[in-house]
């Protein structure tokens, strides 16, 4: 099993799909990578030798950020814009969509599910 960035590689799958399973890495990326490296794309992760791994993780580590370090760079860029006291950021500091999509319906992932208000039990009083 290939371990590239401290991620396993899933088994039984193409190199290029496989690549997009490291955060930060993409069908594009990946594509790149691999075509640097004259690996052919549809090769699955079970049969790449030993050298093609090391060569996958010198140009990962040397050319891209990934895992971690891109994890922490994009969370300072939004504790950033939360400090600033921006558009963007009050917004995501309320949870709320920041790239101007409507609010009034839709944006559940954002907002999450819906609350519903609480009516009162009991009719008129006498």
């Amino acid at each position: 099993m290939a371990r590239i960035a401290g991620v396993d590689l899933p088994r039984r799958k193409r190199i290029d799909i496989g690549l997009t399973y490291i955060y930060g890495i993409g069908r594009t990326t990946s594509a790149r990578i691999l075509e640097k490296l004259n690996i052919d794309a549809s090769t699955k992760t079970d049969d790449l030798t030993d050298g093609q791994i090391n060569d996958i993780r010198r140009v990962i580590d040397n050319e891209h950020k990934v895992e971690g370090e891109l994890r922490t760079e994009v969370s300072m860029n939004i504790k950033r814009l939360m400090d600033l006291g921006c558009y963007r950021g009050l917004r995501h500091r309320r949870g709320l969509p920041c790239h101007g999509q409507r609010t009034s319906t839709n944006a559940r992932t954002r907002k999450g599910p819906k609350r519903t208000a609480v009516k009162k039990k009991g009719g008129p009083k006498k």
